[in-house]
């Protein structure tokens, strides 16, 4: 699946509506974007039961500032809508593919009742 491309509008259905989602913060002038750019497209040709999306800072510059990237690139992954990664800074391919497995590996039912017992 190619990565899609995510404003202000389509983010909260695409995490909610997705079981694994993955941000990339990105601008046409950063560098480290640049070279992170086709890590991100190579990783998600080979993991199509994810969603691979793309923020452009510039032109998303509301959501990033709510979303409080301050460094980019960002990376941020979500699982069954809860955020369960973010990191600013490039990833080579095999870290990438590494935190892919992670977050595919995820024992939610888990997460999710520590969180509700951490509210409590």
């Amino acid at each position: 699946m190619a990565t899609i491309a995510l404003n202000a509008e389509n983010f909260g259905d695409t995490i909610k509506d997705n079981g694994i989602v993955f941000v990339d913060f990105w601008a046409a002038w950063c560098g480290p974007c640049r070279m992170f750019a086709p890590v991100f497209e190579a990783v998600s040709e080979t993991n199509t039961d994810a969603v691979f999306a793309k923020v452009d800072t510039d032109a998303e510059q509301g959501l990033a500032a709510g979303l409080e990237i301050t460094s980019i690139p960002t990376l941020m992954a979500f699982r069954d809508g809860y955020l369960v990664f973010r990191q600013p800074g490039a990833l080579n391919k095999s870290t990438f593919e590494n935190l892919v497995e992670q977050v595919k590996g995820l024992d939610m039912e888990k997460l999710k009742a520590e969180a509700e017992a951490a509210q409590s």
